[in-house]
């Protein structure tokens, strides 16, 4: 736990950093020690805070609350604030008194906390730091869930790991990490969990050109997200609905060159489930303008992206100023269109 509460000082502890490809290799993460919750139940002092389901309860309520905050505005928004509650109110409860039930239930919600912090770190920039922190907050991520004997947790903690990987290039690594994620959601009993990690090998073999796995494992997530949602439960994957699973196999087609099912699942993403994230909803209509552009369709393409401007207007998000650096780019092609330099124009003024 110390290395978790380290990762944030002058901002990161270099040293503590796997570094590389070979970062991303699953040895690297290190076995968990699935009895250390048991251990420390029976060797914590007296004098140690007692912690129970009220201390749990807030961890997933700040949780909620920080996740909710960065899918709107952004991972740059709250990051900070996720580490000081992680470092200045989780810590001591960490090394406080409680039953190995109520251990096991504290270790996952920070386990949760500790990769918000990741995909914040992720999602605010891509600098080397940033970038470290991230990864580290993962490898942290899954052994925290490991050690709760979480496996959802521990997948999605992985799903963390081999999206950096497919956003970085290390295609092998991507797909390693996939499958490893897919073999610990397997036998959940959510759909929608189950959905979410065969469409992150789905996207990873995309990437890595292998484009009959792409396909097997877009065909399961469709499976999957077609049944219906576990009822209950704090479902870490429950985020993953029906609008988000269409925006990835969307762009997992597009990657395979099938603009028009590309198209019809954006759309879906957008018209028939809807996108109740504003950084979700900026992101859906700059890959769908991009797609209109692959079909010739100009004029579509500028409308569509004109409601993107207008979405991501104060967003802080290394996908969205990807997408407005994209977007200028491609922009750049049509000089004597008006409209198309009025756009952007405005793409460089949020991009700065």
């Amino acid at each position: 736990m110390a290395s978790v509460l380290h990762l944030e000082g002058s901002d990161v502890d270099r040293r503590n950093f796997i570094v590389a490809s070979s970062g991303y290799a699953l040895p690297a993460l290190d076995l968990p020690n699935i009895d250390s919750i048991t251990r420390r139940t029976k060797s914590t002092s007296p004098a140690s805070p007692r912690v129970g389901r009220g201390e749990v309860a807030a961890v997933r309520y700040m949780v909620k609350t920080l996740g909710d905050s960065a899918s709107d505005l952004g991972g740059g928004h709250a990051r900070h604030l996720a580490v000081r509650y992680l470092t200045q109110n989780v810590a001591p409860w960490l090394d406080g008194r409680f039953t190995e039930a109520t251990g096991r239930e504290l270790f996952a919600a920070t386990s949760q906390l500790v990769h918000l912090a990741g995909w914040m770190a992720q999602d605010e920039g891509e600098t080397p730091e940033l970038r470290r922190l991230a990864q580290s907050f993962y490898a942290r991520s899954f052994r925290l869930a490991a050690e709760a004997g979480d496996r959802e947790l521990s997948a999605t903690a992985l799903r963390g790991l081999a999206v950096q990987c497919v956003d970085l290039g290390y295609r092998a690594e991507a797909v390693q990490l996939s499958e490893a994620c897919v073999n610990y959601g397997r036998y959940l009993d959510n759909p929608r969990a189950v959905a979410y990690y065969e469409a992150t090998l789905a996207n990873a073999a995309a990437q890595d050109d292998d484009r009959r796995m792409a396909t097997r494992h877009l065909a399961m997530a469709e499976a999957a997200i077609g049944k219906p949602a576990s009822a209950g439960g704090d479902s870490w994957a429950a985020h993953y609905s029906p609008g988000r699973w269409a925006h990835e196999s969307g762009m997992i087609l597009s990657r395979l060159g099938d603009l028009d099912a590309a198209e019809e699942h954006l759309h879906l993403a957008l018209d028939i489930h809807g996108l109740d994230r504003r950084r979700t909803r900026a992101i859906v209509l700059a890959d769908l303008g991009g797609v209109r552009l692959r079909q010739g369709d100009v004029e579509d393409a500028l409308v569509i992206w004109r409601d993107f401007l207008n979405c991501a207007d104060g967003i802080r998000s290394v996908k969205v100023q990807a997408a407005l650096q994209d977007m200028q780019v491609h922009l750049g092609r049509y000089n004597g269109v008006p409209e198309a330099q009025e756009l952007r124009e405005r793409a460089a003024r949020l991009a700065a």
